[in-house]
């Protein structure tokens, strides 16, 4: 690879929802750039950068592959991201990294949920947009009702710059608005077209479009825009300058067309790509903060110090991690050395790699703007910087949305908790989206995720990568117990067998909390009823029997105990028997003071498209749950309520069926709830049997 300047860079991500075309758009673009001596194709299991196992079986996109390569005098940096809302937070981290996204739509579809998501979050970033309209060669491929929808979805106007020559089985190539050209296509996957007028069949609707595209680029441009207005003559150095300031300023989107199975329009817009987008250099600066805290910005220079976001890490049991960032200032070296300022960790930089998939090609430096990979960096991981050791900063991330669906993960063998353990973690550092922890309460590991795929690849990977197997079983709900009235009562715990015996007697009050205050114990004993060294042993046989419960087990909670009366005997009292006596007033007590059984509840937000909404609040209404209210975002609803996690363990494959593949929902804990009578009584039954068998 040739060296570059930074304004020779692009740094492009592709983006959408799952299924529309995305890595045979970036596996065509790589052949027409030499990169590999044939068309990939995911289907048949020759793509460069769909390569893990995990992607083969499926065919579809699991985790982020960036390719960079030469075209026309630039440097391409082409990220090809997961469309499913499983992996939706590598699509997420990945457009930290890049300056322009290309949304792919599939013309018999258009735009969905998961795309709408990536599209509001493109624009959060400022990052530059562009439309390439894929499947045109499709049945019931209709790009016309596409594009009129693309209004609704962007903050920037859309502006078609090509027009496809033929629909459906007779597509065969595109029109060039702007230069006023038409393109036919040989249609044998090589790319290599024919120039040739525009057919008369299209040309008064191509006429049409291009005025009105002209008409919106030029107002990108005052001066530009002052001429069209005196009807001066525009020549195409002014309208590509208008375009390309547009462009930078999120002020249009450009629409293109092709079919990427069929190699048409990866090469023209590979053209755009290098002539129009915006260069690193062209970026708003990124906001970080400096050592003291104080936010920063980071110009896109390599006279600055240097700084650099990790976006992505890729966990390998042989070739150890490799660490893919983004160079937003100064420039890297290898055999050098950098801070990573979220940690402390001083890294030690080996050797630097421009990638293709999984092919390596070594580099000597990292310049501003550049996108590179580094082997084996000890304490460095996704969502780090790495900066100069002589002026730390901290460069902003996203934040990344919760898990949505947990199981209670087990070894195959006994003997491998380690290896899970050790597995997982590195799967971790590779998955910020994937988390692993121990439910101390159910004696559980709980492994969560965003979806019942994400989890699968998850446990595939385990056993490929680190070579141990795992059952997945639906996670225990960790109820809770408290109380709802109140009660006196002594606990008396005497005992004599010969020689010293034992006694411990205490009077306790038991009420009621508020709920998530916890537990209060209050101690009000006067005059010495109750030794002063014993009533720390109170308290500990008190909590000792909450955490056994009252009605099925659970651990009691949002409750006060004040011990306000005793008596002791001089010889026979301990800590030991105080304990017991402690304990067994609360047993007695709890009983009498009306105990109940408390579940979590979930905050819960739905997306979904606007014809769901009455099925999805039927369905909800039968989860227990409670409505908050529903949010509009031009053709998608936000639901947005309150329901038991017990009503939520399989909702997301019950979700996908409801909704076709289209709704997503994120869920966070809210607060403990009394659970109905009706459903109590079944719990504590299937508590009381679950524990007769274990003992």
């Amino acid at each position: 690879m040739v060296n570059f300047l930074s304004a020779d860079i692009r740094n492009i991500a592709l983006i959408s929802h799952v299924g529309t075309g995305k890595t045979s758009l970036a596996e065509a673009m790589l052949f027409n750039a030499g990169q590999n001596t044939r068309l990939g194709k995911v289907d048949q299991d020759t793509s460069l950068l769909d390569f893990e196992p995990e992607e083969i079986k499926r065919r579809t996109t699991i985790s982020s592959s960036l390719a960079s390569f030469d075209w026309k005098g630039k440097r391409i940096n082409l990220l090809d991201t997961p469309g499913s809302a499983n992996f939706a937070a590598d699509a997420r981290s990945g457009m930290q990294g890049v300056d322009s996204i290309i949304l792919v739509i599939d013309a018999i579809d258009g735009i969905k949920i998961q795309s709408s998501k990536l599209i509001k979050q493109a624009q959060e970033l400022g990052l530059s947009i562009c439309v390439f309209i894929n499947k045109l060669e499709r049945e019931n491929a209709n790009y016309k009702t596409v594009i009129n929808k693309l209004k609704d979805s962007f903050d920037a106007t859309p502006v078609v710059l090509q027009m496809p020559i033929g629909q459906e089985a007779s597509f065969k190539g595109l029109v060039d608005l702007l230069s006023q050209k038409g393109y036919v296509f040989d249609m044998d996957e090589s790319g290599k077209y024919h120039e040739t007028e525009i057919p008369a069949n299209i040309k008064a609707d191509a006429d049409f479009i291009r005025e009105n595209s002209i008409e919106t680029i030029v107002e990108c441009d005052d001066e530009i825009l002052e001429k069209y207005l005196e009807g001066m003559e525009l020549s195409d150095e002014d309208i590509k300058k208008a375009l390309k300031a547009g462009i930078k300023n999120n002020l249009i989107v450009p629409v293109f067309f092709g079919a990427a199975t069929k190699n048409i329009g990866a090469g023209h817009l590979l053209d755009f790509i290098a002539q129009s987008l915006p260069s690193p250099l062209e970026r708003k600066p990124v906001k970080a903060k400096d050592s003291a805290g104080n936010e920063i910005e980071i110009k896109p220079s390599e006279n600055e110090p240097f700084s650099a976001l990790v976006f992505k890490t890729v966990a390998d049991p042989y070739a150890g991690q490799l660490t893919i960032m983004r160079v937003f200032s100064g420039s890297l070296e290898s055999d050098s050395n950098a801070l990573n300022s979220s940690n402390g960790a001083k890294e030690r930089i080996g050797q630097i790699l421009h990638l293709v998939g999984k092919k390596h090609d070594p580099a000597n430096k990292a310049i501003t703007g550049d996108i590179v990979a580094i082997a084996k960096l000890k304490d460095t991981h996704t969502g780090d910087t790495l900066c100069d050791e002589k002026k730390p900063l901290s460069i902003a991330t996203i934040k990344q949305p919760s898990p949505v669906i947990s199981f209670a993960i087990k070894p195959k063998s006994k003997g491998d908790e380690d290896k899970i353990q050790s597995g997982l973690r590195r799967l971790m550092e590779e998955d910020i989206t994937l988390q692993s922890t121990r439910d101390f309460q159910t004696k559980e590991m709980i492994l969560s995720g965003m979806g019942q795929v994400h989890l699968d690849v998850a446990i595939e990977k385990l056993k490929r990568k680190f070579g141990v197997e795992v059952v997945l079983d639906t996670p225990k709900i960790p109820y809770k117990e408290t109380i709802t009235g109140h009660t006196k009562l002594q606990g008396k715990y005497k005992k004599q067998s010969g020689g010293k015996g034992q006694y411990g007697d205490c009077w306790i009050e038991i009420h009621p909390l508020e709920r998530g205050k916890g537990f209060e114990f209050v101690d009000k004993i006067v005059g010495g009823a109750i030794p002063r060294q014993y009533i720390p042993a109170v308290e500990n046989g008190i909590r000792e029997a909450m955490e056994k419960g009252i009605l099925a087990g659970f651990p009691v909670v949002d409750l006060q105990v004040v011990v306000y009366d005793g008596s002791y005997h001089p010889v026979d009292s301990s800590e030991m028997a105080f304990k017991m006596a402690g304990s067994m007033a609360f047993k007695k007590g709890a009983v009498e003071a009306k105990p109940v059984l408390l579940e979590p509840i979930m905050h819960v937000e739905i997306i979904i498209p606007e014809e769901n909404v009455g099925d999805i609040m039927g369905d909800l209404n039968g989860r227990r749950g409670r409505m908050l209210g529903i949010d509009a975002e031009g053709h998608i609803q936000i639901v947005k309520a309150e329901i038991p996690m017990a009503e939520m363990l399989r909702y997301a494959p019950d979700l996908n069926s409801m909704t076709g593949g289209a709704g997503m929902f994120t869920m966070e804990f809210v607060r403990y709830e009394e659970v109905p009578a009706h459903l109590s009584q079944k719990i504590i039954v299937e508590s009381k049997v679950e524990k007769e068998e274990v003992s």
